[in-house]
């Protein structure tokens, strides 16, 4: 009697993968206000304790006057423009106007904190260029009050005692955003410019750094408000470098007047030059129809109202207003599959049940209805030098950022491998596009179905996609560039296999909040 070969073990899940997935739970104006909500409450209990000494009915009042007015004046705006309001968007504007004006009953205090909440809120129709606020709302209500006289903002959120929840906050943004390089370089370019000017003051190191990071806005500046999404450009190196340059005028002393240095004209700054170089405004989508991928996916495709501005490889957030919310929002970004020189920009989109009550919107979409396209940016985009060659990994549906890549001939002229997983055969999103890839394709089925003709089968053998097995598929993984796309459980898992096979250079899309 043959012995019999045990399987493999799958290795439990990493943290890094059980996070994602936790937070793939929401999208990221959900975590936003969660975790402002959450700090919020922590600022109150502070209080009560007696770690701040604003005083309870203080803090109350200013809380519901922040977030009242915002969501109150947003509501009548988009009444008056005739647009949906995005309740999630003016309450955290209301919570980050909580933490920017100090709490008090004096009546000229009251009177700036509720013209900034209304400016806010004013800001993001009047402020705008086709559809898409310019500025930060809460920064730029901010900035007019002061200006006025009224009241001034002071970010008491700067405080030690906040510490304990403000950074374990932070940091989960900022690595559900994946904007932990942008962060890095301006809090080293504005804490350096800081430190320095307390050195020369007399103050020790030790002291420069911890008055820099515990007392000074900066952990709460770039957790909440210099990485919002919508005031972002596209790509990576522009974000990285709009977060020096942000650095430089939140922490450089000046005085012009009118115009003196603050955190909130600092950002606005940023989000000027980030309008400048990004996709400048909103589009309107009209739906033009849906063809069937595979048993569970679909493609959608609109009609733009003007040429939009991708590379491939980037997402485009739409807009999905949905009545009955499930709890992630109504704001969901999907892979552009089409090319830039496309009349029509398309999407493919897992619609298997469940349906989230976004995806349901889509579903219920008839020829001639309008959505809107709030973004365009992502940085999941091909090396510029061809030589380079890649290895691209798609779980399932994300295949998606590829086929922009495929679509627009980009693979042809480089040396491409593209793997993709998939519980069977038939679950192959666009195999016909991938006759004409320019790229050797290969796919692993769950089942043991076999692909199509033009594909090539993964190792039967192989129980699972490990370090060994793409080692012995891609001897030459090391060379490759790799991106993988999938969910976030299989990104983590083919990462840490890419990884084991001696890959260097990893780039991940990972679909969240769906």
């Amino acid at each position: 009697m043959s012995p019999v070969e045990t399987p493999k073990a799958r290795p439990a899940p990493s943290v890094a993968a059980r996070l994602d997935t936790m937070l793939g739970r929401f999208t990221m104006y959900r975590l936003i206000l969660l975790v402002l909500a959450g700090l919020a409450l922590y600022s109150l209990l502070l209080d009560a304790l007696g770690w701040l000494t604003f005083g309870i009915p203080e803090m109350l009042a200013h809380l519901v006057l922040c977030l009242g007015l915002t969501y109150a004046s947003n509501r009548a705006l988009a009444a008056i423009f005739h647009v949906r309001p995005h309740s999630e968007s003016s309450l955290i504007t209301g919570l980050l106007l909580y933490f920017l004006f100090w709490p008090s009953f004096a009546p000229m205090d009251l009177a700036g904190v509720a013209l900034a909440c209304v400016l806010a809120s004013a800001s993001k129709y009047a402020l705008a260029w086709r559809g898409r606020h310019v500025f930060n709302p809460a920064a730029a209500g901010a900035f007019v009050v002061g200006l006025t006289g009224l009241n001034i903002a002071t970010w008491w959120a700067a405080t030690p005692a906040m510490l304990w929840l403000l950074v374990p906050g932070v940091l989960l943004v900022l690595y559900r955003t994946r904007k932990f390089q942008m962060a890095s370089i301006f809090l080293i370019v504005a804490c350096a410019i800081i430190t320095a000017e307390l050195l020369q003051s007399g103050m020790s190191v030790g002291m420069a750094l911890w008055q820099s990071l515990a007392q000074r806005p900066l952990l709460f500046f770039v957790g909440f408000m210099l990485t919002e999404p919508l005031t972002l450009p596209p790509r990576r190196w522009q974000q990285l470098a709009l977060a020096a340059v942000v650095g430089v005028v939140f922490a450089a002393p000046y005085n012009f007047g009118f115009l003196a240095n603050s955190p909130e004209a600092a950002l606005l700054l940023g989000n000027l030059l980030a309008f400048m170089v990004g996709q400048r405004g909103g589009v309107k989508l009209k739906f033009n129809g849906t063809r069937p991928l595979t048993p569970s996916t679909t493609e959608f495709s609109f009609e733009p109202s003007r040429p939009v501005r991708f590379v491939p490889g980037q997402f485009m957030e739409l807009d999905l207003p949905h009545a009955k919310s499930d709890g992630k929002g109504r704001r969901r970004v999907f892979s552009l599959t089409g090319t830039p020189a496309d009349r029509l920009v398309k999407f493919g989109v897992r619609t298997a049940e469940p349906v989230s009550a976004a995806k349901r919107v889509l579903l219920s979409l008839k020829p001639g209805d309008e959505l809107a396209a709030t973004a365009v940016g992502g940085d999941f985009v091909l090396p510029r030098d061809p030589r380079k060659p890649v290895l691209l990994i798609a779980a399932g549906i994300g295949i998606t950022p590829f086929l922009s890549h495929i679509s627009s001939g980009g693979l042809r002229d480089r040396d491409a491998v593209l793997l993709l997983l998939a519980r069977s055969a038939d679950e192959i999103a666009y195999a016909e596009e991938l006759k004409d890839a320019g790229a050797r394709v290969v796919a692993r089925i769950a089942d043991g179905s076999q692909p199509p003709s033009h594909i090539s089968a993964f190792p039967a053998d192989a129980a699972r996609v490990d370090g060994e097995a793409l080692s012995a598929v891609i001897p030459d993984i090391a060379e490759r560039e790799v991106f993988i796309s999938g969910s976030p459980a299989s990104v983590a898992s083919l990462r840490r296999a890419a990884k084991e096979a001696g890959a260097r250079r990893v780039h991940v899309d990972s679909f969240s909040g769906y």
